[in-house]
């Protein structure tokens, strides 16, 4: 009998599967693959003699050969020709492959071209349903899994099991299983999307995470599977990230030809599935049915019929489109930069304004300024605002006083507000001028908020950048605000007020700028205290930025070249401006929230006048925005997720980055609207619910006593990265922090990509002394870095060099019994004793040493996007107290001051998570735990005669209960117990007690 393998017509090839015990054939042209033995004619194309009309319309779309959208989708035509009478021959063409026209051909011929039949012995993806209309789509009737699926993508998704690689789930005993440096740089679990759900085999169809990352790459098709995983469902959003060399830039569609959903305005992707011969298309969010542009398939750089499959938008799920002139309210603007500088008797001492002006004056070229239209102008202003009148083609500007604060003018109606091009040598001279100008400056005091209003009037009519440099409290006029720091009430629960707004004047102030197109960044030098929390409002509703340098001094070579290098990146970044950002879901999800530095304008609507680069919102993405370089774009993000039943899925599929982004995120958002320790209590109740919901859905114990605290491979470093949160300086339970270093902390915290604050969580530590010999040397992706350690003080030894960094700061860890030629080989210093500890530049020397030190130093601070330049500080090991213990804080995984150690963070897990079957609520994933404080309280009112087991504890009814952040808290009428001393919380059961409704607070049976 003779072998399949010679009997398959031309262009097949057969290869035996040891596996399955059978011959797979492959297609050699497509590469496409199928265990029936293929047929004469399988390839072949159909038919097209038939009845259809000639051509009417769509006289420039483009003609496809059926084998050239077979190969892109992946699929084998079908073998029955696609009309007539069954059996009937195909037709040879003369000039080879047979065209087809979308709108044109026959009925059903393109839907015929891009059948693929299922594998033998295997099911058809949609249940075998024959649905001719669809290229790629499902049939209309085929059955529905569980409840209704949460939209029309969710529909094409949703079988997960049927023809697409499952998500494995791993579970891992965190008792023993110490945290991994390494894990917290894997990439989160595979978006596993089933076949044929992308009309393109594209690898950049589906979003890349670092522009968008999703708690959960598999969503539950109902909110109560996703209920039951007690895991947020949560969007992170970088749109602008920079791009790294190498990097390909974002593709851009120049034809202004926009395909857009008819009712809910979702742009053309990658995931939708045209119909009626390719003239239609059916959106992937609401299910509408549109038409597909008429120029869509014609190359207008070329004018002749383009190739329909090559449209970056179908092939890309980050694109930018030029936008028509519909999208355009006003014609786009040019970039616009105002500087307001603080030129008050502190500012000038500290060298600030010196340091400025020369930033502005180096980095004028680096400024975006393509099309010559970028306007500048410079205020300076102490208890008055002083404006620079800048004549073009000149090297002479005037300086204009107003010193009537109360009712702010502009002295002059023009040459306030220059071209930067056109000016250029007079902007040059006054700004090597203005240090000289204020240089005996004795005025103490800042009109910021004048000087704003000032900015605004100059800039409100055109939009752009307000940056403003203060070394000063607001102390006069509009916005004025008083020193309110009160180290009594530090770690106490007032703390949280010191962290809110103290005037209205400047969110009101950056809602106005919103409305027109202005956005504040503030940079922020002071030795004292400043108000971060009040004045970072500017940046956070008008898609700013805030940067603080405390105790700033230029005459510290270090603070001038970090604030140089920042303020200059700031300047060099290019700029979205007039942007608002509008998220699009698949009908049966919405967004609730929005957090980042924007104003919501509407239910979906984010306003953000500046968009900067490497900024996070945790929220199909839509940006309109006018380039700084003069050009309305749409920028979209599309990112495609499959839908799954199944709960072991739902873990296998989270992803910890992005919920520790949006836990941070919330936590910040508590701690402003309740109290620092309700933040804190938040986040770590969140994180025993999901331990509870893992224990009791996932492993074999169930909710029964277990040795183990288990949770899946994938979501091991949460509880650390959790706990690197919890000792953040944002957060962190403390009397000891200003708080402006609190304030500036969690601005970082609800701003900073992903790809920065995790490390700004879980810092990097580096064992210098007997690295690798590869370590610091030039390798394939660049300088080496060494092996990572656990955050823990028992990797330090005496005679050793440290690293430890967390993007915003380095330390340089010295032991006390560093050899001298260790000394000598990196700081030029003949012994330990006489290095002195603190801020430093650290020098390159001639000995190869120092050499891969300074180049890891250097790829640290280059590592991460964003314009952050980290200060270095040599930390000696028996040197200054206050130096030390910060650089020891960054271990994260031991215990410091009041905070656990990570074996003791885990221990309190291990006591939270229930350990008995009947002390757990009926559906095991309600928490009735009591807090910390509340169990305080419950021992005291417990501890009576004896003793009693947890399992026998039994109350009678509770009174005045109620429910406050998930936790039950009420006055227990309890019988003479005393509660075990090793018995941190207790689970009370559902069965026994009237509870509390956790989500209405009324009572239940």
């Amino acid at each position: 009998m003779a072998s399949p393998a010679d009997q398959l017509p031309p262009g097949w090839a057969a290869e035996w599967d040891a596996t399955h015990q059978q011959y797979l054939f492959i297609e050699t042209a497509t590469g496409h693959t199928t265990w029936e033995i293929p047929v004469q004619g399988q390839v072949g194309l159909e038919n097209a003699t038939s009845g259809s009309p000639p051509p009417t319309h769509h006289a420039k779309r483009r003609q496809y050969a059926a084998g050239q959208t077979q190969a892109y989708y992946g699929g084998d035509a079908v073998a029955e020709p696609a009309y007539g009478a069954p059996g009937a021959s195909l037709q040879a063409q003369p000039q080879g492959g047979q065209l087809f026209t979308p709108g044109l051909a026959a009925e059903n011929q393109f839907a015929a071209q891009q059948t693929q039949p299922p594998a033998s012995g295997q099911p058809a993806y949609y249940g075998g349903q024959a649905e001719p209309e669809y290229i790629n789509g499902p049939a209309f009737d085929r059955p529905q899994y569980g409840q209704a699926p949460v939209d029309a993508l969710a529909g094409q998704f949703g079988q997960m099991g049927m023809g697409q690689k499952q998500f494995q789930l791993y579970t891992t005993n965190l008792l023993t299983s110490p945290p991994e440096p390494r894990d917290v740089q894997r990439p989160p679990p595979e978006i596993r999307l089933p076949p044929n759900s992308c009309i393109s085999p594209s690898p950049t169809a589906n979003a890349d995470y670092s522009y968008c990352r999703s708690t959960v790459n598999a969503i539950p098709t109902t909110s109560s599977l996703l209920s039951k995983s007690k895991l947020p469902l949560a969007l992170v959003l970088t749109p602008y990230r920079s791009l790294n060399e190498g990097e390909e830039a974002v593709p851009l569609v120049t034809d202004t030809v926009i395909a857009r959903c008819r009712r809910c305005r979702t742009y053309i992707n990658p995931y939708v599935q045209f119909i009626d011969g390719g003239n239609r298309w059916r959106c992937c969010m609401c299910n509408m049915t549109n038409e597909v542009p008429q120029l869509f398939d014609w190359d207008q750089v070329r004018n002749q019929p383009g190739d329909r499959w090559a449209r970056a938008e179908l092939n890309n799920s980050v694109v930018e489109f030029v936008a028509p002139t519909e999208y355009m309210v006003r014609p786009p603007q040019p970039a616009v930069y105002v500087f307001l500088i603080d030129v008050s008797h502190t500012a000038v001492q500290s060298g600030m304004v010196a340091t400025a002006t020369r930033t502005i004056l180096e980095n004028l070229d680096r400024i975006p300024d393509e099309d010559d239209r970028t306007k500048i102008a410079i205020i300076c202003y102490d208890v008055s605002l002083y404006f620079f009148s800048m004549t073009a083609g000149s090297t002479e500007s005037s300086m204009l006083v107003v010193s009537d604060i109360e009712d702010v003018f502009l002295p002059k109606p023009n040459d306030l507000l220059v071209n930067m091009s056109e000016a250029r040598a007079s902007l040059e001279a006054l700004l090597g001028r203005i240090g000289e100008m204020f240089q005996d400056n004795s005025i103490i005091g800042s009109a910021m908020g004048p000087a704003l209003q000032a900015g605004f009037k100059l800039m409100a009519p055109i939009g752009g950048k307000i940056v403003v440099l203060s070394s000063t409290l607001p102390s006069v006029g509009a916005g004025a605000l008083k020193n309110r720091e009160d180290p009594k009430i530090l770690g106490t629960a007032k703390e949280s007020g010191l962290l809110q707004a103290a005037s209205p004047f400047y969110k009101t102030f950056a809602i106005e700028c919103s409305r027109t197109q202005v956005s504040v960044d503030m940079f922020l030098f002071s030795a004292a205290y400043q108000d971060v929390a009040t004045l970072a409002c500017l940046p956070h509703y008008t898609s700013g930025q805030t940067y603080y340098y405390p105790a700033f001094n230029a005459g510290r070579t270090e603070d001038a070249m970090k604030f140089a290098h920042e303020f200059g990146e700031v300047l060099a970044t290019p700029i979205m401006l007039e942007a608002v950002m509008r998220v699009r879901a698949s009908r049966g999800l919405r967004m609730a929230s929005f957090h980042g530095n924007f104003f919501v304008r509407s239910t979906d609507l984010l306003a953000m006048p500046a968009v900067p680069q490497d900024q996070s919102y945790a929220i199909e993405t839509a940006v309109l925005h006018t380039t700084c370089y003069g050009e309305r774009r749409i920028r979209v993000i599309t990112m495609a997720l499959p839908t799954t039943t199944n709960l072991s899925e739902v873990f296998a599929s989270a992803d910890q980055v992005a919920i520790t982004t949006y836990l941070a995120n919330k936590a910040v958002e508590r701690s402003l609207t309740h109290k620092l320790e309700d933040a804190r209590e938040y986040v770590f109740q969140k994180l025993v619910e999901l331990l509870v919901a893992y224990k009791t859905s996932m492993t074999s114990s169930g909710a029964g006593a277990s040795a183990q605290l288990a949770i899946s491979d994938n979501l091991k470093m949460l509880p650390v990265l959790i706990l690197g949160l919890l000792k953040n300086v944002g957060i962190r339970q403390s009397a000891q922090i200003p708080p402006d270093i609190r304030a500036y902390s969690q601005a970082l915290l609800t701003s900073m990509p992903s790809q920065l604050l995790i490390p700004y969580l879980y810092p990097s530590f580096y064992s210098l002394h007997n690295m690798p010999p590869e370590a610091g040397t030039i390798g394939e992706q660049g300088v080496i870095l060494p092996p990572a350690l656990p955050l823990t003080s028992e990797r330090l030894e005496r005679h050793g060099l440290f690293l430890i960094e967390d993007g915003q700061t380095i330390f340089l860890w010295v032991g006390r019994d560093a050899v001298p030629q260790l000394v000598q080989d990196v700081f030029d210093l003949p012994s330990y004793d006489v290095l002195r500890g603190g801020k430093a530049t650290l020098r390159p020397l001639e000995n190869p040493f120092s050499q891969r030190i300074n180049a890891i130093i250097q790829k640290i601070r280059e590592l991460r996007r964003g314009a952050y330049y980290p200060h270095l500080y040599i930390v000696k090991e028996d040197g200054e107290p206050p130096l030390r213990l910060w650089a020891l804080s960054m271990l994260i995984q031991d215990r410091a001051d009041m905070l656990p150690s990570y074996q003791q963070f885990i221990s309190s897990l291990k006591d939270k998570v229930p350990v008995d079957r009947h002390l757990l609520p009926e559906d095991c994933t309600s928490s009735y735990e009591i807090g910390f404080g509340q169990y305080k309280e419950l021992k005291a009112a417990l501890r009576r005669k004896a003793t009693v087991s947890q399992s026998l504890l039994s109350e009678r009814e509770p009174h005045d209960m109620h429910t406050l952040g998930g936790i039950n808290q009420g006055y227990l009428d309890t019988p003479d117990y005393i509660l075990p001393d090793s018995l941190t919380s207790l689970a009370i059961s559902d069965r026994s007690v009237l509870g509390s409704n956790l989500t209405t607070g009324e009572p239940r049976e």
